[in-house]
């Protein structure tokens, strides 16, 4: 399967991603890495911190990247994709 998004082909090329995030009323920088997560016999990419991050923010950054994005309070996809559009990248 293969990335259209240019901003999400860097992100994953380099393995890490650093975004501003609005949490809990502050501006933070916060680093994510690129995490695989199984889903059967295939895994899907996704950006990952361990961080809480408000909800909100876990979707603008899904838009903005094009990859779903996962915090330590929930996970979010780009508007219309799945897990299975992003199978085995």
């Amino acid at each position: 399967m293969e990335v259209e998004n240019e901003n999400a082909k860097r992100i994953l090329s380099s393995g890490r991603f650093s975004a501003r995030v609005k949490r809990s009323g502050m501006l933070q920088v916060m680093s994510f890495s690129v995490k695989k997560v199984e889903i059967g016999a295939d895994y899907f990419v996704e950006l990952y911190t361990a961080r809480t991050i408000d909800m909100p923010e876990i979707l603008r950054l899904a838009e903005e990247t094009g990859l779903p994005v996962e915090a330590g309070n929930g996970r979010a996809f780009p508007k219309g994709k799945g897990a299975k559009d992003f199978l085995n990248l």
